[in-house]
Protein backbone atom coordinates (compact mmCIF):
# COMPACT_ATOMS: atom_id res chain seq x y z
CA UNK A 1 0.00 0.00 0.00
CA UNK A 2 1.29 3.68 -1.08
CA UNK A 3 2.23 5.70 1.82
CA UNK A 4 -0.33 8.49 1.86
CA UNK A 5 2.35 10.88 2.56
CA UNK A 6 4.28 10.28 -0.54
CA UNK A 7 1.44 9.61 -2.83
CA UNK A 8 1.78 11.63 -6.08
CA UNK A 9 -1.50 9.91 -8.11
CA UNK A 10 -3.46 12.01 -10.04
CA UNK A 11 -1.34 15.21 -9.51
CA UNK A 12 0.06 17.19 -12.82
CA UNK A 13 3.38 17.70 -13.36
CA UNK A 14 5.62 20.08 -15.43
CA UNK A 15 8.71 18.99 -16.07
CA UNK A 16 11.26 21.60 -18.06
CA UNK A 17 14.52 19.74 -19.54
CA UNK A 18 13.00 16.52 -19.69
CA UNK A 19 14.85 15.16 -22.42
CA UNK A 20 17.81 15.30 -20.11
CA UNK A 21 19.31 12.42 -18.10
CA UNK A 22 17.77 13.46 -14.92
CA UNK A 23 14.78 15.25 -16.21
CA UNK A 24 13.74 11.85 -17.94
CA UNK A 25 14.45 9.61 -15.09
CA UNK A 26 12.17 12.03 -13.00
CA UNK A 27 9.15 12.10 -15.41
CA UNK A 28 10.01 8.34 -15.61
CA UNK A 29 9.13 7.96 -11.88
CA UNK A 30 6.82 10.49 -11.35
CA UNK A 31 4.32 9.07 -14.23
CA UNK A 32 5.24 5.40 -12.69
CA UNK A 33 3.71 7.04 -9.16
CA UNK A 34 0.69 8.11 -10.71
CA UNK A 35 1.46 11.62 -11.63
CA UNK A 36 0.13 13.50 -14.58
CA UNK A 37 3.23 14.46 -16.53
CA UNK A 38 3.76 16.94 -19.06
CA UNK A 39 7.50 15.93 -20.44
CA UNK A 40 9.14 19.76 -22.21
CA UNK A 41 12.47 20.34 -24.17
CA UNK A 42 13.52 22.01 -26.98
CA UNK A 43 13.21 19.12 -29.59
CA UNK A 44 10.44 16.31 -30.01
CA UNK A 45 13.61 14.22 -30.73
CA UNK A 46 14.71 14.74 -27.00
CA UNK A 47 10.93 14.37 -25.56
CA UNK A 48 8.89 12.05 -28.45
CA UNK A 49 10.50 8.88 -27.08
CA UNK A 50 9.76 9.97 -23.69
CA UNK A 51 6.11 10.65 -23.86
CA UNK A 52 6.18 6.96 -25.64
CA UNK A 53 8.01 4.67 -22.78
CA UNK A 54 6.16 6.26 -20.54
CA UNK A 55 2.61 5.67 -22.05
CA UNK A 56 3.91 2.27 -22.83
CA UNK A 57 4.84 1.58 -18.94
CA UNK A 58 0.95 2.64 -18.55
CA UNK A 59 1.91 6.11 -16.88
CA UNK A 60 0.28 8.90 -18.32
CA UNK A 61 2.63 11.58 -19.90
CA UNK A 62 2.17 14.42 -22.86
CA UNK A 63 5.10 16.39 -24.35
CA UNK A 64 5.61 20.07 -25.42
CA UNK A 65 7.90 21.56 -27.41
CA UNK A 66 10.13 24.88 -26.75
CA UNK A 67 12.91 26.69 -26.41
CA UNK A 68 13.56 27.95 -23.05
CA UNK A 69 15.75 30.44 -24.05
CA UNK A 70 13.22 32.61 -26.07
CA UNK A 71 12.35 35.23 -23.47
CA UNK A 72 8.81 35.02 -23.81
CA UNK A 73 8.45 30.87 -23.54
CA UNK A 74 8.68 29.98 -20.02
CA UNK A 75 5.95 31.31 -18.92
CA UNK A 76 3.57 30.26 -21.68
CA UNK A 77 5.08 26.73 -20.81
CA UNK A 78 3.62 27.00 -17.89
CA UNK A 79 0.29 28.29 -18.88
CA UNK A 80 -0.01 25.49 -21.97
CA UNK A 81 0.66 22.92 -19.45
CA UNK A 82 -1.83 23.98 -17.09
CA UNK A 83 -4.27 23.70 -19.98
CA UNK A 84 -3.31 20.72 -20.93
CA UNK A 85 -3.26 18.95 -17.93
CA UNK A 86 -6.30 20.80 -16.42
CA UNK A 87 -4.02 21.87 -13.44
CA UNK A 88 -1.02 22.21 -12.29
CA UNK A 89 0.48 20.66 -8.65
CA UNK A 90 4.40 20.75 -9.16
CA UNK A 91 6.22 22.76 -11.35
CA UNK A 92 10.04 20.49 -11.80
CA UNK A 93 12.45 23.18 -13.49
CA UNK A 94 15.02 20.99 -14.76
CA UNK A 95 16.35 22.60 -17.80
CA UNK A 96 19.80 23.49 -18.13
CA UNK A 97 22.65 23.98 -20.52
CA UNK A 98 26.30 24.89 -19.81
CA UNK A 99 29.59 26.21 -21.99
CA UNK A 100 32.46 24.93 -20.93
CA UNK A 101 35.05 27.35 -20.62
CA UNK A 102 38.10 29.48 -19.06
CA UNK A 103 36.62 32.86 -17.29
CA UNK A 104 38.99 34.71 -20.11
CA UNK A 105 37.57 32.39 -23.05
CA UNK A 106 33.75 33.40 -22.27
CA UNK A 107 31.76 35.39 -24.73
CA UNK A 108 28.79 37.57 -23.89
CA UNK A 109 26.95 35.03 -26.30
CA UNK A 110 28.14 32.33 -23.90
CA UNK A 111 27.11 34.00 -20.98
CA UNK A 112 23.59 35.04 -22.19
CA UNK A 113 22.78 31.91 -23.55
CA UNK A 114 23.74 29.84 -20.10
CA UNK A 115 22.00 32.85 -18.11
CA UNK A 116 18.25 32.73 -20.19
CA UNK A 117 17.92 28.85 -19.98
CA UNK A 118 19.27 28.08 -16.72
CA UNK A 119 18.17 30.94 -14.47
CA UNK A 120 15.48 33.16 -16.65
CA UNK A 121 13.74 30.85 -17.72
CA UNK A 122 13.66 29.55 -14.32
CA UNK A 123 12.28 32.61 -12.60
CA UNK A 124 9.53 33.82 -15.23
CA UNK A 125 8.21 29.64 -15.51
CA UNK A 126 8.19 30.48 -11.80
CA UNK A 127 6.17 33.34 -12.00
CA UNK A 128 4.05 31.90 -14.03
CA UNK A 129 3.52 28.79 -12.03
CA UNK A 130 2.93 31.28 -9.03
CA UNK A 131 -1.02 32.41 -9.69
CA UNK A 132 -2.05 29.27 -11.25
CA UNK A 133 -0.72 27.41 -7.75
CA UNK A 134 -2.63 30.05 -5.91
CA UNK A 135 -5.82 29.93 -7.39
CA UNK A 136 -6.06 26.30 -6.56
CA UNK A 137 -4.55 26.65 -2.74
CA UNK A 138 -0.99 25.62 -3.33
CA UNK A 139 1.13 23.73 -5.15
CA UNK A 140 5.43 22.63 -5.16
CA UNK A 141 7.73 23.99 -7.06
CA UNK A 142 11.40 21.76 -7.22
CA UNK A 143 14.46 23.71 -8.64
CA UNK A 144 17.84 21.90 -10.14
CA UNK A 145 20.39 23.61 -8.43
CA UNK A 146 23.70 22.32 -8.31
CA UNK A 147 26.66 21.99 -5.64
CA UNK A 148 28.68 24.51 -7.81
CA UNK A 149 26.17 27.12 -6.05
CA UNK A 150 28.51 27.01 -3.59
CA UNK A 151 31.51 24.47 -5.00
CA UNK A 152 32.51 25.42 -8.33
CA UNK A 153 35.25 24.06 -10.63
CA UNK A 154 37.16 25.71 -13.51
CA UNK A 155 35.22 26.26 -16.54
CA UNK A 156 31.95 27.01 -15.04
CA UNK A 157 32.07 29.91 -14.11
CA UNK A 158 28.62 31.12 -15.79
CA UNK A 159 26.87 27.40 -14.92
CA UNK A 160 28.16 27.95 -11.21
CA UNK A 161 26.67 31.32 -10.88
CA UNK A 162 23.35 30.82 -12.49
CA UNK A 163 23.11 27.91 -9.78
CA UNK A 164 24.16 30.09 -6.64
CA UNK A 165 21.54 32.75 -8.32
CA UNK A 166 18.05 29.04 -8.46
CA UNK A 167 19.26 28.60 -4.81
CA UNK A 168 18.92 32.19 -4.01
CA UNK A 169 15.88 32.73 -6.10
CA UNK A 170 14.02 29.41 -4.58
CA UNK A 171 14.52 31.11 -1.04
CA UNK A 172 12.86 34.13 -2.36
CA UNK A 173 10.14 32.77 -4.05
CA UNK A 174 9.64 30.37 -1.17
CA UNK A 175 9.40 33.40 1.31
CA UNK A 176 7.09 35.36 -0.78
CA UNK A 177 4.97 32.57 -1.79
CA UNK A 178 4.46 30.49 1.50
CA UNK A 179 0.85 32.57 2.55
CA UNK A 180 0.15 31.09 -0.79
CA UNK A 181 0.31 27.50 -0.04
CA UNK A 182 3.29 27.17 -2.51
CA UNK A 183 5.93 25.40 -1.33
CA UNK A 184 9.48 26.14 -3.21
CA UNK A 185 12.37 24.06 -2.48
CA UNK A 186 15.69 23.12 -4.09
CA UNK A 187 18.36 20.25 -4.99
CA UNK A 188 21.87 20.92 -4.78
CA UNK A 189 23.57 17.46 -6.10
CA UNK A 190 27.14 17.25 -6.82
CA UNK A 191 28.13 15.87 -10.13
CA UNK A 192 25.60 13.15 -11.41
CA UNK A 193 27.20 10.72 -13.72
CA UNK A 194 25.37 10.99 -17.21
CA UNK A 195 26.21 11.99 -20.97
CA UNK A 196 25.92 16.15 -19.78
CA UNK A 197 28.63 16.19 -17.02
CA UNK A 198 31.14 13.55 -19.25
CA UNK A 199 33.27 16.58 -19.57
CA UNK A 200 34.11 16.81 -15.88
CA UNK A 201 34.66 12.66 -15.32
CA UNK A 202 34.87 11.23 -18.85
CA UNK A 203 39.01 11.32 -18.49
CA UNK A 204 40.71 8.81 -16.08
CA UNK A 205 42.76 11.33 -13.86
CA UNK A 206 39.65 13.16 -13.15
CA UNK A 207 37.44 9.71 -12.24
CA UNK A 208 39.84 9.02 -10.24
CA UNK A 209 40.02 12.33 -8.13
CA UNK A 210 36.27 12.14 -7.94
CA UNK A 211 36.47 9.05 -5.96
CA UNK A 212 39.11 9.80 -4.09
CA UNK A 213 37.69 12.53 -2.79
CA UNK A 214 33.96 11.74 -2.46
CA UNK A 215 33.31 9.72 0.72
CA UNK A 216 31.25 6.95 -0.64
CA UNK A 217 33.44 6.89 -3.26
CA UNK A 218 31.56 7.19 -6.65
CA UNK A 219 29.43 10.02 -8.35
CA UNK A 220 25.75 9.96 -7.93
CA UNK A 221 23.12 8.82 -10.82
CA UNK A 222 19.81 10.68 -11.98
CA UNK A 223 18.04 7.69 -9.87
CA UNK A 224 19.80 8.50 -6.68
CA UNK A 225 18.05 11.95 -7.06
CA UNK A 226 14.59 10.63 -7.15
CA UNK A 227 13.78 10.37 -3.54
CA UNK A 228 14.57 13.80 -2.55
CA UNK A 229 11.92 14.74 -5.73
CA UNK A 230 9.31 12.44 -4.33
CA UNK A 231 9.54 14.31 -1.10
CA UNK A 232 9.46 17.61 -2.34
CA UNK A 233 6.63 17.11 -4.49
CA UNK A 234 4.56 15.10 -2.30
CA UNK A 235 2.74 16.38 1.17
CA UNK A 236 5.77 14.21 2.96
CA UNK A 237 7.43 18.03 3.25
CA UNK A 238 3.86 20.10 3.81
CA UNK A 239 5.80 22.27 6.22
CA UNK A 240 9.57 22.58 4.54
CA UNK A 241 9.86 25.44 1.89
CA UNK A 242 13.15 27.82 0.69
CA UNK A 243 15.44 24.89 1.58
CA UNK A 244 18.60 23.54 -0.38
CA UNK A 245 18.52 19.82 -0.01
CA UNK A 246 22.40 18.77 -0.78
CA UNK A 247 22.79 15.48 -2.47
CA UNK A 248 26.80 14.66 -2.81
CA UNK A 249 27.87 11.51 -1.55
CA UNK A 250 29.47 13.11 1.36
CA UNK A 251 31.50 15.36 -0.25
CA UNK A 252 30.70 18.58 1.34
CA UNK A 253 31.22 16.22 5.20
CA UNK A 254 34.87 16.94 4.65
CA UNK A 255 38.00 15.94 3.55
CA UNK A 256 40.52 13.40 4.07
CA UNK A 257 44.19 13.74 3.23
CA UNK A 258 45.51 10.12 3.11
CA UNK A 259 43.73 9.16 0.34
CA UNK A 260 45.87 11.46 -1.67
CA UNK A 261 48.73 9.09 -0.75
CA UNK A 262 48.84 7.34 -3.64
CA UNK A 263 47.30 9.51 -6.12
Amino acid sequence: MNDPLFDLDGRAVLITGAGGAIGSTLAHALAARGARVMVQDISAEKVAPLQEAIAAAGGHAEMLVADLADADVAGAVVRDAHAALGGLDVLINSAGINRRKPIDDVTPDDFDAIVAVNLRALYFASQAAHPLMKAAGGGSIVNLSSLSARFSFTTISVYAATKAGVTSLTRSCAREWAQDGIRVNCLEPFVIKNEFTRPLWGEEHRQRWFDHVTPMGRLGTPEELVGAVVFLASNASSWMTGQSLVIDGGLTTGADWDAYRDM
